[in-house]
């Protein structure tokens, strides 16, 4: 017996491949042989297609291979696989249209085009052995280009398939709500079918129609763009299942036709059909070879439900595509499966014309952009060649004089769309200024543009500190903070930072803050006097009565009494002590965890307590919680706010939270006052790499 074409195109591929392996360690070969099983068993197509598969890895990157025993189709197959291969995403700036004539042009056989998608279903499978950056082009690739020209070749299960990996990758939890509302409620997909069925069984078996009732549920892709585009929750989309009849008949084009609307006319007069969706695929087959009716009926209940009807040899040419039905039969129709390669040859050569909600969409919160080799990024919507930039590189962020698009000229304010490819400009003398910060979106480029400014403000600051404090010192005139802030504010300076950097660059000349100064001294005011602490008394009595603790906030470390470390009182808060057994008093805030279990279990224990009226010159130690975007420069202006108050920073810890890409940072503060905490949590919560800041 003549050995396959397959079987001898795999010793080639074997002895080409020898060494070479998969990101898992695997051998390459395993892929060539996961593709071929595809093409012949999934697919259906010939064994030449498989032989092709094989012999295309042989000479992918070994030029030397020689294939010229093979037959003539199977080297014009491997010769369009080859060229398809060197399409990089950027030749084709990811529309599938042109996808589709670059391998139109690249080969003369459609059986290319399956075979290449069927390339693509191998490499899916194994996604998870992929890097992080590989495995994203291929998500976006796969979505992009594979999945809308599977759909349009007829090949809706490999698209389904494609579409739940990608699902389950780009959206994982999303994928996991929708796989587990799923698999919960199932038995009430089962029920409904019952009871559907239940008032049919008698009428199809008087008219002697054998069928089989299937349970068809969509895919999570599919419910999930359903959703998107319908804007429902998984609840609002109806057709999440389908009920499918599959009728037993002989191969017969009139006989198959007249049975299926025999079972559509029993299912109408026994529910309410919505003719508005009726979808009749028998009279007229999509040009894939799909043939089925499809109604949306109301059940008993109210419900709707789609209803699905066909032949044996429809379901098997809908699930499989007509090449691989006549291949399960086990029959040679050489007609009918180059009858369905002419309409993938059609669909090739033609625009889509599938309905928009079938076709996946890309993520409408980002863009895919392509450097000028070619190299992928990704960035979020409206993004501008300055923040395309600042993602390559800082350096080359903060010399960008503008850009070419698609090879024209551009300014850098100009905004970028999907599969653009973009070259930046730059200029030595460059240097970024405050305007950028209109026009970029990123979090990278906008912190980065911060940080070449504020180095220059730093600087100027300095300067302009070092000429007010010895102006200040030859005046032999103090300037309060207090009175700062009030000058501050009235010339509407939001920082000290920026304030001294005025200074510095002589926008506001140290003769009139002298002036401002010797103002309020000649009315005897010194500014605003910062409010003191009232009394404040909790509204707990203890066994003593009505005695009130009054603290000292200069001696925190008294025998009378002591801070309590889970929740750190600052001189202003709301406090009550605690009288422990042998620790002495402890003072809580009133928001202290432990508060209410204290005062409702040990209500005899509780201790009034008040502040002393005006703080002395002590410290409290206290910790802030602040969660902010992954950005380097963030401790730097975490740091900058606090170095603008009268705090004292004993210590930090940044841990970085890579699932949701933040910072968590636990900032240890030496505050006098909840002032002037209140101030520092403000400042902090204001910038704009902060995400949230709370006091622990």
């Amino acid at each position: 017996m003549e050995e396959a074409l397959s079987t001898l195109a795999r010793q080639i591929a074997l002895a080409a491949l020898e060494g070479e392996t998969r990101y898992d360690g695997s051998p390459f070969i395993s892929h060539a042989d996961g593709v071929a099983a595809i093409v012949t068993d999934e697919i259906g197509l010939p064994d030449a297609c498989a032989a092709a598969v094989y012999l295309h890895e042989a000479t992918r990157e070994h030029k030397d291979v020689d294939i010229s025993g093979f037959p003539k189709d199977v080297q014009t197959m491997v010769d369009g696989l080859n060229k398809i291969s060197t399409i990089k995403p950027k030749d084709t700036r990811l529309e599938a249209e042109n996808y589709k004539k670059l391998i139109v042009q690249y080969s003369t056989d459609p059986r290319v085009s399956v075979i290449k998608i069927a390339d693509r279903l191998e490499v899916m499978r194994h996604l998870g052995m992929f890097p992080k950056l590989s495995r994203d082009q291929k998500l976006l690739e796969t979505m992009m280009l594979y999945m809308p020209i599977a759909h349009q070749l007829g090949l809706y299960k490999i698209n389904s398939e494609l579409g739940n990996i990608y699902f389950s990758y780009a959206e994982p939890e999303h994928y996991r709500a929708i796989t587990n509302k799923l698999k919960a409620t199932e038995k009430d997909r089962e029920r409904l079918t019952r009871e559907f069925i239940e008032p049919l069984k008698k009428k199809l078996s008087d008219a002697g129609i054998s069928y089989t009732l299937k349970i068809r549920t969509k895919s999570a892709w599919s419910i999930w763009r359903k959703m998107q585009v319908q804007k429902v929750p998984f609840e609002g989309v109806y057709d999440v299942f389908a009920i499918r009849f599959i009728i037993d008949c002989p191969e017969d084009p009139a006989t198959e036709k007249d049975l299926c609307w025999k079972v559509y006319s029993y299912v109408t007069e026994e529910y309410e059909p919505d003719t508005k969706r009726l979808r009749d695929w028998v009279t007229t087959p999509r040009p894939s070879g799909y043939e089925s009716l499809h109604i949306t009926v109301k059940n008993r209940q109210g419900s709707y439900l789609e209803v699905q009807i066909r032949t044996r040899r429809m379901d098997d040419v809908a699930e499989n595509g007509p090449a691989a039905h006549w291949a399960y039969k086990g029959i040679k129709q050489e007609q009918s499966t180059h009858d369905w390669l002419l309409s993938v040859r059609d669909a090739l050569e033609h625009p889509f014309d599938a309905n928009p909600e079938d076709l996946p969409a890309p993520p409408d919160k980002e863009i895919f952009v392509f450097t000028p080799t070619g190299e992928l990024r990704i960035l979020p919507t409206g993004a501008s060649v300055l923040d395309f930039a600042f993602n390559i590189h800082s350096g080359l962020g903060a010399r960008c004089t503008g850009g070419r698009v698609n090879g024209k000229a551009v300014q850098l304010r100009e905004k970028l769309k999907t599969g653009d490819t973009v070259e930046i400009l730059t200029r030595k003398d460059q240097k970024p200024n405050r305007d950028w910060l209109n026009w970029v979106v990123t979090s990278k480029a906008r912190s980065k543009i911060k940080l070449e400014l504020d180095a220059d403000e730093r600087k100027l600051a300095a300067e302009g500190r070092e000429l007010l404090e010895r102006r200040l010192r030859n005046w032999k005139l103090e300037f309060p903070d207090g009175m700062q802030t009030e000058y501050m504010k009235a010339h509407k300076y939001t920082s000290v930072l920026s304030f001294m950097a005025a200074i510095g660059t002589g926008e506001i000349d140290v003769n009139a803050i002298k002036a401002f100064i010797l103002e309020k001294a000649e009315k005897g005011v010194e500014g605003p006097q910062e409010p003191v602490a009232k009394e404040r008394v909790t509204g707990y009595s203890g066994e003593g009565g009505d005695d009130i603790l009054v603290l000292n906030a200069k001696d925190v470390k008294g025998l009378d009494y002591k801070m309590a470390a889970c929740c750190n009182p600052v001189f202003g808060d709301d406090v009550f002590g605690f009288v422990t057994r042998s620790a002495g008093i402890k003072i809580h805030r009133i928001s202290c965890p432990n508060a209410a279990r204290l005062i409702e279990r040990y209500p005899y224990r509780i201790q009034k307590v008040v502040w002393q009226e005006t703080a002395a010159a002590g410290s409290f130690l206290v910790s802030l919680a602040i969660t902010s975007d992954s950005e380097h420069s963030v401790m730097g202006a975490i740091l900058d706010v606090t170095g603008q108050f009268r705090v004292s920073v004993r210590s930090f810890t940044v841990n970085e939270n890579h699932r949701n890409g933040t910072y968590e940072i636990i900032l240890r503060l030496l505050v006098p006052s909840n002032l002037e905490l209140d101030k520092v949590i403000s400042q902090i919560g204001a910038l704009k790499q902060v995400v949230k800041v709370k006091r622990q």
